[in-house]
């Protein structure tokens, strides 16, 4: 017996160690069987039987203690002006009203088949002494068609006992976990552990969900639940790719957009559709179409926030200076609406930028009296140009693309994918890239637009990215549900620093795998919640068994231990959504690739100035210092030139001029 205060059960009296729910289980049974046995004998007894089921009860209960007691009974007869009396029987009698000769009233009259027969008359003979085993044997071989009285009262007393055999086996797993209960507690407050069938049950999900391998049907989540964010945290080969999968094949089937981030270009391989509309934002890949930061653009007060997408700190309030000064003069040198190219040629060339912020109010943060600010800010603009340098120009490239376009009309997927060895360089756009589509995906949508998934594995290889925050707290109304991706809370900290304990916490749904570092699988034990627990504690006060006594012991404990978390096997996971926590297992789906994961683009200027097979000691070739240093005479012996070589070689020196040769030198 149980009250509820403030959200949690209150116990007033403990139950006994006694299989309530069995004993619950017999009683309910016997109930039934009683109730079955009143309608048998309502709808299934003949009225003659009803009549006599009394003296049938009293008869068989004395014959079974003695044969030879002697009780009065009246008998049922019928009799008419020319046919001599007789017992009734069965056919004889139907429910009426017949009154004797001494006013008493018999609840049964003769019937028409009686009538026909020629009987008009209904009474009780006098009472007689008769032996009950033998008034018994009448009354079965008569009124009861050779029946006993449990015969007769088969039919029902069935009906019960199947009551009871289908109550039994819940009625024991009542009790079994009663007794758990009583052993390892109850729980009042806090998460609920829960298996797969049991979530679906207790949520009710009609969203996107996961594959497992406990049950048929998928774990969802409530389709309300999907935009308010789904995180997926995990080692490396944990399964956290497995379960993007699944979700990316549902985004498929519905029809909506996706923007992948893909470093590993696992997703692209299996998901890449041109016809669809799909575009790769890979610089260094032939398929990825023209952009140009300044199209972007549709007012001045925009190019700040490009530029803060594009210059962010490695850390969290590291460097500001050098960070947000830059941030300044792109914002400012946005504003001419330059090509990637020109920007690359302005920031190659700080008089170029002089000339331009000259009069400005950005001037004098590359002041050439302040020698070490002016080389650290210029230092900042060159590593974007780095980046810019790799983008494809408009005669390289298939199309021309723009964020601001796509969030308008939403075709195709995005992917943006990297090269272990290049993501470095491609970080920055990345980054920008990503940002700017948050930026313009904020707005709530039309009916006609579709809805646009970000899906974002290994979070902590972007930089940071300032509008993730504003995507994960701020954008439940655009209805954009936000899927993340990565190994532990300490890669956030480190790029978002204070604000990744809000990231964290933002997301309706978190599916936590196997992580071993011991300060993550700390925090994922803490995230998932503390339970209080009620236990019965047993004490012995005289070392009998017969002296004991019970008391209620309230523990808070954690639902899920850190132990538990590190120990998970791969392709295993805890789901958490409100208080419901379910552990499931899943499989892996080997999706078949149907793209190539990346088609590297020729570069020009790519090209390395050397050989690398002269390095590994493969056939000498002489570099044009050489040739330089090199005797200018007729005789000189040929020799094998790279191409680079040729390229980066000035006009070469006539060698039958030598005033002419000396002049050069001497020049050069």
């Amino acid at each position: 017996m149980a009250k509820t205060i403030w959200g949690r059960k209150e116990t007033i009296v403990w139950p006994y160690q006694i299989p309530i729910y069995i004993y619950s289980a017999v009683l309910l049974s016997a109930f039934t069987s009683f109730v079955f046995v009143c309608a048998w004998i309502r709808f299934g007894a003949t009225p003659l039987e009803r009549y006599y089921l009394p003296i049938y009860e009293r008869t068989t209960v004395v014959s079974m203690f003695s044969k030879t007691h002697q009780s009065t009974y009246r008998v049922l007869f019928i009799a008419s002006g020319q046919l001599p009396a007789r017992p009734a029987l069965n056919g004889d009698l139907i429910l009426g009203r017949t009154r004797e000769a001494d006013g008493r009233t018999i609840p049964l009259t003769l019937s028409p088949r009686a009538q026909q027969h020629g009987y008009s008359l209904l009474f009780l003979g006098p009472r007689r002494s008769f032996v009950d085993a033998r008034f018994q044997d009448f009354l079965k071989d008569v009124v009861y068609d050779k029946f006993t009285l449990l015969g007769f009262f088969r039919p029902p007393l069935i009906g019960g006992l199947l009551v009871l055999i289908a109550l039994l086996p819940l009625a024991a797993w009542k009790d079994v976990e009663r007794q758990k209960q009583l052993r390892y507690g109850r729980r009042l407050k806090g998460p609920e552990m829960l298996t797969p069938r049991q979530f679906n049950r207790a949520v009710k999900g009609d969203g996107a969900g996961f594959k497992t391998d406990q049950m048929r049907k998928m774990l969802r989540i409530p389709g309300r639940a999907e935009a308010q964010h789904i995180q997926i945290i995990g080692d490396t080969g944990a399964g956290k790719t497995a379960l993007m999968f699944q979700l990316l094949r549902q985004v498929r089937s519905r029809g909506d957009s996706a923007i992948v981030y893909d470093p590993a270009r696992e997703f692209v391989k299996r998901f890449y559709d041109p016809s669809r509309g799909d575009v790769i934002l890979n610089p260094l890949d032939s398929r990825c179409p023209y952009w140009g930061p300044s199209e972007e653009l549709r007012s001045r007060s925009e190019a700040k926030a490009l530029a803060v997408s594009l210059f962010q700190p490695p850390q969290d309030k590291k460097g500001e200076f050098f960070i947000e000064s830059p941030q300044k003069i792109f914002a400012f040198l946005m504003a001419y609406g330059p090509t990637p190219d020109e920007l690359v040629e302005w920031m190659s060339n700080p008089e170029e930028i002089d000339r331009r912020l000259k009069g400005t109010e950005h001037a004098h943060l590359i002041d050439p009296h302040a020698h070490q600010q002016r080389a650290g800010v210029l230092g900042s603009l060159g590593l974007v140009a780095d980046s810019l340098r790799l983008l494809p120009k408009k005669s390289e490239a298939s199309g021309v693309w723009t964020a601001t376009e796509w969030a308008e009309n939403r075709r195709g997927w995005l992917f943006l994918t990297s090269l272990p060895a290049e993501r470095e360089a491609l970080r920055p756009l990345q980054s920008l890239w990503i940002d700017w589509l948050v930026l313009r995906l904020l707005n709530e949508p039309t009916e006609a637009q579709k809805r646009v998934w970000f899906v974002i594995d290994e979070l902590a290889s972007l930089q940071k990215l300032p509008q993730l925050h504003t995507a994960i707290t701020e954008a439940r109304k655009s209805r954009n549900p936000v899927v993340l991706g990565f190994q532990g809370k300490a890669q956030l900290e480190y790029l978002y620093g204070h604000l990744a304990e809000v990231m964290l916490s933002q997301p309706a749904t978190s599916v936590w795998l196997t992580t071993k570092e011991p300060s993550a699988g700390e925090w994922v034990s803490k995230f998932i919640g503390k339970v209080e627990i009620e236990r019965l504690r047993e004490t012995h006060f005289d070392g009998t068994r017969s002296g004991r006594n019970f008391a209620l012991d309230r523990q808070v404990e954690p639902l899920v231990l850190e132990s538990e978390i590190s120990g998970l096997p791969d392709l295993h996971a805890y789901m958490k959504y409100q208080n419901y926590v379910t552990r499931f297992s899943f499989p892996y789906f080997d999706m078949p690739k149907i793209a190539e994961g990346f088609e590297r683009r020729t570069r020009p200027n790519d090209q390395l100035p050397f050989d690398p097979a002269c390095k590994r000691g493969a056939k000498r070739e002489t570099s044009y210092a050489e040739l330089k240093q090199a005797p200018a005479t007729s005789a000189q012996p040929q020799v094998d030139v790279s191409p680079a070589a040729q390229q980066l070689a000035p006009e070469p020196i006539p060698a039958h001029d030598p005033d002419e040769q000396q002049n050069l030198i001497l020049r050069g």
